[in-house]
């Protein structure tokens, strides 16, 4: 993790000591220092990129209203659209489209020499450019007023809890908190507060990060271990990128509350999930309402004939993949997504509208975890080597303790979303007093033992 532990545990009570105790007009400065020098502490050069974002929308968002001509609107429009995706064009697909080109032109006997740089991608890069340019096209349909504040704008964008791997939240759900920052929050703020953050670092340090060695086991050399082994470590995956992601979200969601900001839900256990439409509904929910509300309905959405809406489902989830990583593994994850959510809706289009399939949802996981290969291997030949293990019966080693970990730690899982669908931020809440403290304290005392292992940067860092 660029900011560790030790540098968060002095930033942060630092920040909520400023932003509590000194004037209340100075507190979305405050906020909006603390992100800088949070995103800065990564690489302050790079700080350049969210300024040039914010400083672009800003201004486009301001001139939008003024301007009475269609074609004008749409080149402002167009303005904030190239300088976003350009920029994260450049610095995460840059590398990629060159190799690739120069891949296809060795093929076809040519010896091409293409400028190949090797760029450095912008940690969060991914998550604020969607935040920002979201808020433009908003403004640009008439559906947000343009934030007048020049510093309350720049805090949306680099909001320091959600900046470097989501929630990516709307305009007109974040700036009204960030006009309205309370001037003190309630006892039962703090709490929920403080069990989210040891949620989330539960759900990372000790699910995502205990499945970790066996996931880099199988997938590090997926033919030298037999098919029960390689299921564990599919499986171990799907826990891993749900607990780290999931324990990221909690974390950011209660450091937020102790500012009195509420970020938007971003799972709700998914892998309950009885179909694929419904999967979406619960993972990613920021990106998957994103890519519905600004790629998926624009293109047509279920407007036109059923072969339209498959296009359209499958150009919004191979941009969903490609939108993860510069690399062929996430286009077909994303794909693979497309094809299933295209087949789902034509097995619906004979059914009524209140008999919707639903899928067992042990299926869905099974499928869901099947997909996560490409998006967790390196390559595609390595996805191949890890589908080919998934057959291998007869030949190769065993991981002993495997099975027990993944048994725990997907119990685990299981009791954490079981709360969170009855409406409890953890699952041992409405336990007694007596075997609610045995409890808490059994998980911390967890959390500090798992802990002290090597660091497991967060996965979506690197999107």
């Amino acid at each position: 993790m660029y900011f560790n532990s030790l540098t968060f545990g002095l930033f942060l009570p630092v920040t909520l000591a400023a932003y509590w105790l000194g004037p209340a007009r100075f507190r979305v400065a405050v906020l909006l220092v603390a992100s800088y020098v949070f995103y800065s502490w990564w690489d302050y050069r790079f700080l350049s990129l969210i300024v040039v974002s914010t400083l672009t929308d800003y201004l486009v968002g301001k001139r939008l209203p003024l301007s009475t001509s269609d074609r004008r609107r749409r080149l402002l429009l167009t303005a904030s659209v190239v300088v976003n995706i350009g920029l994260l064009g450049f610095f995460k697909y840059w590398g990629f489209f060159v190799e690739s080109a120069g891949s296809f032109l060795a093929r076809v006997g040519l010896e091409p020499n293409l400028p190949l740089l090797h760029v450095i991608l912008p940690v969060g890069i991914s998550f604020y450019t969607f935040q920002t340019l979201s808020y433009t096209i908003d403004v640009f349909r008439g559906r947000l007023v343009p934030e007048q504040n020049l510093p309350r704008f720049a805090l949306f964008v680099a909001f320091f809890p959600q900046l470097v791997a989501g929630p990516i939240e709307r305009a007109s759900r974040l700036l009204p908190q960030l006009r309205e920052l309370p001037r003190a929050i309630s006892h039962i703020a703090w709490g929920e507060a403080a069990t989210l953050i040891a949620r989330g670092l539960f759900r990372k340090v000790v699910i995502a990060d205990g499945v970790a060695p066996i996931v880099n086991q199988v997938f590090g050399a997926p033919e030298r271990w037999n098919a029960v082994t390689v299921i564990m470590g599919v499986v171990a995956f799907s826990l891993q990128i749900y607990g780290d992601f999931a324990g990221y979200t909690d974390i950011a969601r209660g450091v937020a509350k102790l500012f009195g900001v509420d970020l938007m839900e971003n799972f709700r256990a998914p892998y309950f999930a009885k179909g694929f439409s419904d999967f979406w509904r619960r993972w990613h929910i920021s990106l998957s309402t994103w890519l519905r509300d600004y790629l998926y309905i624009p293109l047509g959405g279920n407007r036109g004939t059923s072969v339209e809406t498959y296009r359209n489902l499958m150009i919004t989830m191979l941009l969903g993949g490609f939108w993860h990583g510069a690399a062929w593994g996430f286009v077909l994850w994303g794909g693979l997504h497309g094809l299933y959510l295209a087949l789902e809706r034509a097995a619906n289009a004979r059914r009524s509208e209140t008999n919707p399939l639903r899928l067992p949802a042990p299926v869905v996981f099974v499928i869901v975890s099947l997909t996560w290969i490409p998006f967790r291997a390196p390559t595609l030949t390595a996805s191949g080597e890890v589908f080919a293990g998934l057959a291998r019966v007869s030949v190769g080693e065993q991981l002993i303790f495997a099975p027990i970990v993944l048994a725990v730690l997907g119990l685990l899982t299981m009791a954490i979303d079981h709360a969170d669908l009855d409406g409890h931020l953890d699952p041992i809440g409405r336990w007694p007093q007596l075997a609610r403290g045995f409890g808490y304290g059994a998980a911390m005392v967890t959390v500090v033992l798992f802990a002290s292992q090597a660091a497991v940067p967060f996965i979506y860092f690197q999107f």
